[in-house]
């Protein structure tokens, strides 16, 4: 329950803030609610503001082209910025192999509406 509340509140700032991934964590918070509160998981299903992006992801898996573009930008700004400091070679390697395969997965997911 603690953690939905905390992935809900990261999601709705999430949905104001450009850079901030909101749906990921609204996301997170459904499934926490499924497992702690139906009460809590109804409530955010039915938000009007919150609600779509967390039903759109249960019914069809789909992730807007929006937000595609938001979260593999924010991948290679976090890669770039990662780039230019002295992280060990090893650290780069890690994380752009984590990165490619996090925007891969986001880039072949299907668009749906808005």
């Amino acid at each position: 329950m603690t953690a939905g509340l905390v992935f809900t509140t990261l999601g709705a700032i999430g949905v104001v803030m450009p850079l901030m991934p909101g749906t990921v964590f609204l996301i997170l918070a459904a499934w926490c609610f499924s497992q702690s509160s139906p009460r809590f998981e109804t409530w955010l299903l039915d938000h009007p503001r919150l609600g779509p992006h967390v039903r759109r992801w249960r019914d069809t898996g789909a992730i807007s082209r929006r937000t595609k573009l938001v979260a593999c930008g924010s991948m290679l700004a976090s890669f770039a910025l990662l780039a230019v400091t002295d992280a060990p070679p090893i650290a780069l390697w890690v994380t752009g192999a984590g990165l490619l395969s996090a925007g891969a997965y986001v880039a072949s997911r299907p668009e749906g509406p808005g």
